[in-house]
């Protein structure tokens, strides 16, 4: 029997209390669902913290059921994809720096989707290489890029 992760995030939310749809959207090589919701700032939660908590339960829950599922992804308004526009124009600001001057610059620490976002932005720089690295006191890790050699 094939999982469906909308179902299983629906009957969730409502479970939860919440009135939200929820509808797949396709994203390179993710999958996506995207959350509405009249209360967003309750599902996202401070810096995203309750949306990503979430979506690890939700992906417990699919694998569970179909361990080769894909990994699932959750926006809630837009929020994840805002997100990660604002990250990928600074990784671009970042590396027009390092093209420009020649300077080795650190990104702020995070988590492993967002460096994923950032080194998948930049891949296709000539100029610039970027490396992730870890960061004493944190689970995270920064990016670091320099011009490539």
């Amino acid at each position: 029997m094939a999982v469906d992760p909308k179902a299983i995030t629906a009957e969730f939310l409502k479970r939860l209390g919440f009135e939200a749809t929820v509808t797949e959207q396709s994203v390179e090589e993710m999958y996506m669902l995207q959350i509405e919701t009249d209360d967003p700032g309750r599902l996202i939660g401070r810096q995203g913290k309750t949306l990503s908590e979430f979506q690890y339960l939700i992906n417990k829950m699919v694998h569970t059921q179909d361990e080769d599922h894909p990994r699932v992804t959750l926006d809630v308004g837009g929020y994840r994809s805002r997100i990660r526009e604002a990250l990928i124009a600074r990784a671009k600001a970042a590396a027009e720096k390092v093209r420009r001057w020649g300077d080795i610059i650190e990104l702020e620490p995070m988590n492993a989707f967002d460096r994923w976002v950032v080194h998948n932005a930049l891949k296709h720089d000539q100029a610039v290489e970027t490396r992730s690295v870890e960061v004493d006191g944190t689970d995270k890790k920064a990016v670091i890029l320099r011009p490539r050699r």
